[in-house]
């Protein structure tokens, strides 16, 4: 397994996720976890975060401070 393997699949993960925040502020998806209503505003800190997360999980697993 490569050294690399982990940041790789962490990163995946994040970006599945930032993905799905993204679809659902462009389709306007509602989100209702035990009555109580998602506001929209949530999944665009979510996805900026998501993404932020995928993006250094790819840019770690490119670069050789992996160890």
């Amino acid at each position: 397994m490569s050294k690399n393997t982990f940041p790789k699949l962490a990163a995946a993960i994040f970006l599945i996720v930032a993905v799905a925040h993204a679809l659902r502020l462009i389709f306007k998806w509602e989100v209702v976890i035990a009555d109580w209503h998602v506001p929209m505003w949530l999944s665009g800190f979510a996805f900026v975060i998501a993404a932020y997360l995928a993006y250094e999980g790819f840019r770690i697993s490119q670069s050789d401070r992996v160890r």
